[in-house]
């Protein structure tokens, strides 16, 4: 009988231990991701003809922790070609023509609404072999939503991403290019690699559009090694020059690669 209440007392010790020590570390799994960051950083590179830009050590560190990429730096004389897709504005078909055409494989970031409304372009996209990445759903400023709101918004439409094409994204883009340590935290928790640029310009602006030469002119002194290549595909000037800018950029030695071939 002894034995029998020494070994009872033993195992009540042993759970209350495990007991404590789950609870250490749940609560020390919460405190850290209390601490981290939801300060807002807006990613507003400067541009530099032929040449990365500038972005402080720290920075990069923190990008590189959450699967973060804006250059492949590793891959001299490649390129990777993205669009965002926030509507359609008529363009994207022969965006597509142009890639198929050049054989250049490309990354589309769509929200929902372009997700749900834009059928026949989204399973062209996929069928010619280019990656459909997730813009959210509603393309809100994620470093001002709780994190409840913003694993809705990437798992809301990757959801319907499997529903409707039968696919899964791996790939996510913050909207207006601004995020938070905790904001990348979180798509990394869910499976996402956060895609940011080393380059862009103002191409969005469907009122201001100035001429497929002003966009070939913007583009391909600014193109270098390892570059994440950010376009709106509601430009008509990037429509227009997308062509031109591609045979320039193979005829410079820079080879169009996949975002599936980053590390």
């Amino acid at each position: 009988m002894k034995k029998f209440l020494i070994l009872l007392l033993s195992t009540a010790l042993l759970t209350s231990c495990s007991q404590v020590t789950e609870t250490v570390n749940t609560s020390g799994a919460q405190t850290a991701q209390t601490q981290l960051s939801s300060e807002g950083i807006g990613w507003g590179i400067v541009r530099k003809k032929g040449t990365p830009p500038e972005v402080p050590n720290s920075q990069k560190e923190m990008l590189s922790k959450y699967d973060c990429y804006y250059i492949d730096e590793d891959s001299p004389k490649t390129l990777y070609l993205t669009f965002d897709e926030g509507y359609e504005n008529g363009y994207t078909s022969k965006i597509l023509d142009v890639l198929e055409k050049t054989s250049t494989p490309a990354a589309f970031f769509v929200t929902g609404p372009y997700l749900e409304n834009q059928k026949e372009l989204v399973q062209r996209m996929i069928d010619d072999g280019h990656i459909v990445g997730n813009h959210t759903v509603n393309h809100p400023n994620l470093t001002e939503q709780t994190e409840e709101t913003v694993r809705a918004e990437l798992d809301g439409l990757n959801q319907k991403c499997q529903e409707l094409y039968g696919i899964s994204m791996s790939y996510m883009r913050p909207p207006e290019g601004e995020y938070s340590e905790k904001v990348l935290h979180t798509a990394q928790d869910m499976g996402y690699k956060t895609i940011l640029w080393s380059f862009a310009y103002k191409d969005w602006d469907i009122n201001m559009q100035k001429g497929s030469e002003y966009a070939l002119s913007q583009v391909t002194p600014y193109l270098h090694d390892g570059a994440i290549l950010l376009l709106h595909a509601v430009s008509s000037d990037n429509a227009g020059a997308l062509e031109d800018i591609i045979n320039y950029a193979k005829n410079e030695g820079y080879v169009f690669k996949s975002l599936d071939e980053l590390a």
